[in-house]
């Protein structure tokens, strides 16, 4: 059986990380576009269609398929490949898209499978297959939004992938079970089984303000949590934005932004 390419690496940064990797001579990583952040000189640069995964093999036919299942999880249908050409150990560098931790995933040691988040993804050693995970509850494909195509990550080697806010790591018993926000759920081991839940009754339906369904997670195996999905980032900033406040007949007036930080424009 080939194996992935072996990586060593280290995490920078609390708010804002980066990760380094290192390359032996003729080691790979591969990353999405746009994550690149530095490298030393003798790494060269390629851009391949796919992830690059032994699971490409099989022809244009099959490099097609494998790649354009990567469309619907929100993924780009080439990838750039980082190959230490030099004699020497290498360094390449890349960067988290926005505020949150980058997770670093052995996946050996995690039964060779992950699901995660669309976009979770930021880099990996090269053969880690990057794919699609279908959910196959009916429950699932209706309500999940952000959880019915999940991402999946597959190999032997190092993955990385990012996710915003605070991120920590879940040990479920078997049969245990954990009711979360679809969007806070990181990711977890293929052992995981994920379902939605209705959340009934008229008082959550019109005021709970947390939405009409939520997932589950059951035991056994590992989950990773974020504190803030980027989508609720997104939202709130889109919201304070937009939002014009009157101040003409207010008791505090202009006082209310200086209070609120917004005194000076």
């Amino acid at each position: 059986m080939i194996r992935n390419h072996e990586i060593d690496y280290r995490i920078f940064g609390e708010e804002m990380q980066y990760v380094e990797i290192e390359l032996d001579p003729g080691e790979t990583a591969v990353a999405e576009p746009g994550a690149f952040m530095m490298m030393d000189d003798n790494i060269q640069m390629e851009t391949i269609f796919g992830d690059g995964s032994q699971q490409q093999t099989g022809g244009l036919l099959g490099k097609l398929f494998s790649a354009g299942k990567r469309l619907l999880v929100g993924e780009n249908l080439f990838m750039t490949a980082f190959t230490n050409v030099g004699h020497g150990k290498k360094h390449v560098s890349f960067a988290s898209p926005y505020p949150g931790k980058i997770v670093a995933l052995d996946l050996i040691r995690l039964g060779n499978r992950i699901i995660c988040q669309k976009d979770a993804f930021l880099c990996a050693a090269k053969g880690v297959s990057i794919g699609i995970e279908f959910q196959r509850k009916l429950g699932t494909g209706l309500f999940g939004g952000e959880g019915f195509i999940m991402e999946k990550l597959e190999g032997d080697g190092m993955a990385f992938m990012h996710a915003g806010g605070h991120v920590f790591e879940k040990e479920l018993q078997p049969g245990e079970l954990l009711r979360i926000d679809t969007g806070c759920i990181v990711a977890f081991t293929g052992s995981i089984n994920y379902d939605i839940q209705f959340v009934g009754g008229i008082k959550n339906t019109l005021f709970g303000g947390e939405g009409l369904f939520f997932a589950t997670l059951q035991g056994p195996g590992r989950v990773w949590i974020q504190s803030l999905p980027i989508s609720r980032l997104a939202a709130r900033i889109l919201a304070y934005g937009t939002y014009q406040r009157k101040e003409e007949g207010s008791i505090l007036g202009g006082l209310g932004n200086l209070l609120d930080g917004d005194g000076y424009r």
